[in-house]
């Protein structure tokens, strides 16, 4: 099976193991918070490995950086 470069990343996996975790907890949370904390602490948690995986597609160094970036301030917004 193939697998592409950012599969291999032990940054990313640990990303996916993030929304996972971060998916379980919200579910358990209150179903009046369905539309708001637990929504953003899932679209967060995506983020930071969507973030990742998209910059293996960039080109310039200055996309990358800014795509890690964006990756890593996802994972602040769900530390905070």
């Amino acid at each position: 099976m193939y697998q592409y470069s950012f599969e291999k990343l032990n940054v990313w996996k640990d990303a996916q193991g993030l929304a996972k975790l971060v998916y379980v907890i919200t579910s358990q949370f209150p179903p009046e918070e369905k539309f708001g904390l637990t929504s953003q602490l899932r679209i967060a948690s995506i983020s930071v490995s969507s973030n990742i995986a998209e910059r293996s597609s960039r080109q310039t160094t200055k996309e990358k950086v800014y795509l890690i970036s964006i990756a890593f301030s996802s994972a602040v917004e769900v530390l905070y």
